[in-house]
């Protein structure tokens, strides 16, 4: 094999959009990626994208073109994925126009509404989804009756899931001292269990009514709307960048904390 230049076979894969890296991992690992006629099972694998014939399911893959960071404010009603076995709607279906191989970076609930990162740049998604990063989420629910001090408390350090206790967590009651049968609190995770700020809100016993992510790391947009998605700016994607970059530090406080600011007005959204 002829390796001008080589790189590891998963991030070729994952740059070209075909999948994460672990995705690409896991493809290389049951056999259906190929370097030049020959089965690729090995992690360590390097190809050279330029000169290597680099197939998945015996498809060539192509060399990573325009990469995309999109925003996406998710309906309820999608499922965060590109196909579905059921027939249901996807996210896809939503992005007009857009010809590249972009994926979903992590994952909505189909009854949840708000902020989604889809993009084909895998190298990126695989870190802004890896557990050591930590990348906040925020979110706002509204939950039946008004959580008093111990049960935000009990949200804030966590709460028994799958026999594991949730990391710290953020958690503020925005109506607070008001006269409403329901709260709505604003919660801040790192982590991303199966349906995790549902189960925390039931498990003090406080159901989740709607719920909507705010915020992603740093990237915020209040004036995205359900089915609108736009183009993450430069400065955005930097910030994303540098967010998984750095060395991830351990948070061990669990005291609340305030939610940053958007450094600058997004650009104009795109309309399903």
């Amino acid at each position: 094999m002829n390796t001008g230049n080589p790189v590891r076979l998963q991030k070729i894969i994952s740059q070209a959009g075909v999948a994460s890296r672990r995705a690409a991992e896991k493809l290389m690992a049951d056999g259906r990626v190929t370097i030049n006629g020959e089965t690729a099972r090995e992690m360590g694998t390097k190809a050279d994208p330029a000169r290597d014939d680099i197939r998945v399911d015996g498809r060539r893959i192509k060399s990573a073109g325009r990469l995309r960071y999109i925003l996406l404010c998710k309906p309820t009603g999608y499922v965060t994925t590109r196909s579905d076995p059921e027939r249901r709607r996807t996210v896809m279906e939503l992005l007009t126009g857009v010809r590249e191989y972009v994926y979903p970076v992590g994952r909505l609930d189909y009854d949840t509404e708000g902020l989604l990162l889809l993009t084909n740049d895998g190298d990126l998604a695989s870190r802004l989804t890896h557990p050591r990063h930590q990348v906040d989420r925020t979110y706002e629910a509204r939950v039946s009756g008004i959580p008093d001090e111990r049960a935000l408390e009990r949200l804030r350090t966590g709460v028994p899931l799958d026999g594991h206790k949730t990391l710290p967590a953020d958690v503020a009651l925005l109506n607070k001292g008001r006269r409403d049968r329901d709260g709505l609190l604003l919660l801040t995770i790192r982590e991303g269990r199966n349906r995790q700020v549902r189960r925390m809100c039931e498990a003090v016993g406080h159901p989740v009514q709607s719920l909507t992510r705010t915020r992603i790391g740093p990237i915020s947009d209040r004036r995205l709307k359900p089915g609108d998605w736009r183009e993450l700016t430069a400065a955005e994607i930097t910030m994303l960048r540098d967010l998984v970059v750095r060395p991830a530090i351990p948070r061990r406080s669990a005291s609340p904390r305030r939610v940053p600011r958007a450094a600058a007005p997004p650009p104009k959204a795109s309309a399903r």
